[in-house]
């Protein structure tokens, strides 16, 4: 059995099975048949195979072994829309090397990492056949999008039975150059508030007719956008706050409008929660006396894993494989570590570099793709071995 799946790695490198996933146009939340490759990938090395289907959306959790502790590989199969695709030098599910850089959608983000994940698991499962404790994967095909049905699906499911992940990587492209120059050990909090503001309608010409909501918003949103909610901390840099749409207005020039909405965004640290922001929040709208309905949404709580042994089994092992010495970091946007830290997982994001994430011609240099998979497999026997 040992011979079969050698062979079978062999013709599955990293770049190969990379190119065979982007093939697969999985835009969000569709999976393509993403999902059944990996499970076919897996299931002759040991991993159970349970497949979540929630509304939309297909989640995989597999799992090989019983015992603790459980590290967790996990990602999402789905990619963002390409866009005009006649504005890209080549067909975006039709994965091209030019110059040492692999071409398509999802190549970065993150179908790369995905395949170096699943050939670093092969690897260390056949150079350590008893390692310790468990290997999983949690992959979704609901990252991309309203993030409803996937990864935190999963971990309610995971949850309600008691199945705990002790160590996770998230396969985001962290990097900025060379694999593994940033690992995100942490991220920001996101809450949106969606504010409407009430006045009432009329003519420009009659102000004393009229409760104009823009005006009467305006001295509101001003403290707001100026407020320090926080300082930020060793690892989380301060609370900020941005608007990121207004409507008002009816068209016409000459008519009051008897609304004004606003939406709003917070990234927050860890010196503040998202229960105390909404209660600044409407603090500053009572004293201006507006007339309003906020509504909010949690998009994720922060999280942070500041040391222990996931981070120190990623320092070490990016630097026996690259020699350098990676910067951690919370920067950016949020992931769906956002869902599993909770649980009381340690938590960080390693993957390829991600200057062109989202982007028309999104791609990947193709030696941090096989630098990463080495990564993988140095943190595996760094925890495992």
């Amino acid at each position: 059995m040992n011979l079969n799946i050698r062979s079978f790695l062999t013709l599955s490198d990293v770049i190969a099975l990379t190119k065979s996933l982007v093939s697969k146009a999985s835009i969000t939340p569709e999976d393509a048949n993403c999902q059944v490759q990996i499970k076919e990938l897996l299931a002759p090395l040991g991993f159970n195979n349970e497949t979540m289907v929630f509304e939309d959306t297909t989640n995989l959790w597999a799992r090989k072994g019983s015992e603790k502790p459980v590290f967790c590989f996990a990602g999402h199969t789905d990619v963002v829309p390409t866009g005009p695709v006649d504005q890209w030098k080549y067909p975006p599910f039709e994965p091209t090397e030019e110059n040492g850089f692999l071409y398509g959608r999802g190549t970065a983000d993150m179908k790369a990492s995905l395949a170096a994940m699943l050939v670093a698991t092969k690897r260390f499962v056949l150079d350590y056949p008893n390692h310790k404790g468990s290997i999983a994967f949690l992959i979704t095909s609901d990252e991309e999008g309203p993030f409803i049905n996937g990864t935190t699906r999963v971990i309610d499911t995971l949850e309600a039975r008691n199945e705990k992940i002790d160590y996770c990587i998230v396969g985001e492209p962290s990097s900025t150059s060379v694999t593994g120059d940033v690992i995100k050990n942490g991220r920001r909090g996101s809450l949106t508030g969606n504010l409407t503001v009430k006045g009432v309608q009329g003519h420009v010409a009659y102000p004393h007719l009229v409760k104009n909501p823009i005006h009467e918003l305006a001295p509101a949103l001003t403290e707001l956008c100026t407020t320090t909610w926080d300082a930020g901390n060793a690892f989380f840099p301060a609370t900020s706050m941005q608007v990121s749409n207004i409507n008002g207005g009816t068209g016409a020039t000459n008519v009051v409008p008897g609304s004004v909405n606003a939406v709003f965004n917070f990234r927050f640290s860890t010196e503040v929660t998202a229960q105390e922001l909404q209660t600044r929040v409407h603090a500053i709208l009572d004293k201006h006396k507006l007339d309003y309905d906020l509504d909010w949404i949690v998009n994720g709580q922060p999280f942070l894993t500041a040391e222990g042994d996931l981070v120190k089994a990623c320092v070490d092992g990016i630097k026996t494989v690259m020699n350098i010495d990676t910067v951690l970091s919370t920067a950016g946007g949020t992931s769906d570590g956002r869902f599993i830290a909770p649980t009381g997982a340690q938590v960080v994001e390693l993957g390829p570099e991600n200057d062109t994430i989202h982007k028309l011609n999104e791609c990947v240099n193709v030696s941090n793709v096989i630098a990463l998979e080495k990564v993988y497999y140095q943190v595996l026997v760094n925890l495992l071995a």
